[in-house]
């Protein structure tokens, strides 16, 4: 495998700028160049053939980018298209899903520790982790789609005077019926996989549903984990890694949310 100087980073809108930040602030890379596919987002609500054409088109960008890697931080993608998408590239694929199994047993190894996955409905339907994980020995699992936090995110008003009761009322609805009726006895879980980008965006509040006794799983620092043991990447190899951002549509609103969310600037 040559040099890994340049790595793509594709999401279906602005969620994967979690995995960008984990990247950037890891220095593994010279250069990054990020690509939201904003004008088709969401593809979570979305059929597998959909998923696997629109991230075909999108693997079209990276190849003209002459990328080293591509890092696909949607766990949506990552599900579906994966397979496909590396048969079409010449330059390795790594999605988010199988770095953040590893990166819960890590977290957790006990076989009886439990875990709550959250993701879109198409995540949650592929039943990726939910395999993974039962593979490697787990049985305490649970899966819930939370597809409407990926709006919430996206709009970026989860934590605005108005939009902060939205965020809870909709914390309140898809997570307290799992208090109520899983098998863990209405306890929070040991690990909860945030199993789509979007949401590291809302950890302290998914965190401080569950009293902030549950260990999160965060896609970005899993894949900086999962690069560094299985690709021999260094962090901290360069100074600083210069990134670049594109969409599909109103680039300019993802450039500010970058700065938001990458730099913490508002402006």
């Amino acid at each position: 495998m040559g040099s890994l100087k340049r790595v793509g980073i594709f999401d279906s809108g602005v969620g994967g700028l979690s995995v960008a930040k984990s990247v950037l602030e890891s220095k593994l890379f010279e250069s990054a160049v990020y690509f939201g596919d904003t004008a088709r987002v969401p593809y979570g609500v979305k059929d597998e053939k959909t998923i696997v054409a629109f991230a075909l088109e999108c693997l079209e960008f990276f190849r003209a980018q002459e990328v080293d890697m591509l890092l696909v931080a949607c766990n949506t993608v990552s599900a579906y298209a994966l397979e496909s998408m590396r048969s079409y590239a010449s330059f390795p694929i790594i999605g988010v899903i199988e770095p953040g199994v590893l990166a819960r047993i890590n977290a957790n190894p006990a076989l009886d520790s439990s875990t709550l996955i959250l993701g879109t409905q198409a995540t949650i339907t592929s039943a990726r982790y939910q395999t993974l994980l039962q593979e490697a020995g787990f049985s305490k699992l649970s899966a819930v789609a939370t597809g409407l936090f990926v709006p919430i995110v996206e709009e970026g008003s989860y934590r605005t005077p108005s939009g902060a009761p939205i965020l809870q009322a909709c914390l309140h609805h898809y997570l307290h019926p799992f208090l109520q009726a899983s098998e863990f006895g209405g306890k929070a879980p040991d690990t909860i996989i945030l199993g789509c980008t979007h949401f590291p965006l809302i950890a302290k509040e998914i965190s401080a549903y569950f009293h902030h006794q549950s260990t999160l799983i965060h896609s970005g620092d899993a894949i900086v984990e999962y690069l560094v043991e299985h690709f021999e990447l260094k962090p901290n190899t360069y100074g600083k890694t210069e990134i670049e951002f594109f969409a599909s549509s109103d680039v300019n609103g993802l450039k500010k949310r970058a700065q938001i969310w990458l730099y913490d600037k508002e402006k």
